[in-house]
């Protein structure tokens, strides 16, 4: 029997390791932890350097938050945050299916989403 669900997750980044998988999924150079300067002050955490982007977008990971000043898009388009946050939503998720035990497969859908097949073994589901 197969069931499917439909998940919609709202993502509060708190996972190094997701971020760092993330960071590789989209050829970014690796976070770097401390703190980091940007245009209207600083920011402390894990600062991952976007693409086109002036000043790095900054996780912290104690709040789950995304620093960031792209000056409405001026200093970074909002396309290649949003990029970096899905790949770290599908980056965790995958990390935490595995820790459970599980497999998991991933597709990309003409839309841009992504869809990850996981696959339960034994017990109920």
């Amino acid at each position: 029997m197969s069931l499917s669900h439909i998940v919609t997750i709202k993502t509060e980044i708190r996972d190094v390791l997701a971020i760092r998988s993330a960071c590789r999924r989209l050829g970014l150079n690796g976070p770097v932890q401390g703190k980091t300067r940007l245009f209207s002050g600083e920011a402390e955490g894990w600062a991952v350097q976007l693409p086109q982007w002036r000043f790095p977008a900054v996780c912290d990971t104690t709040t789950g938050i995304v620093h960031f000043d792209n000056f409405g898009g001026r200093w970074g388009e909002q396309k290649e945050l949003d990029r970096f946050l899905q790949a770290y939503t599908v980056e965790r998720a995958k990390l935490e299916v595995r820790r459970k035990g599980h497999s998991v497969t991933e597709s990309l859908l003409a839309d841009g989403s992504v869809k990850l097949t996981v696959q339960v073994t034994g017990g109920a589901p």
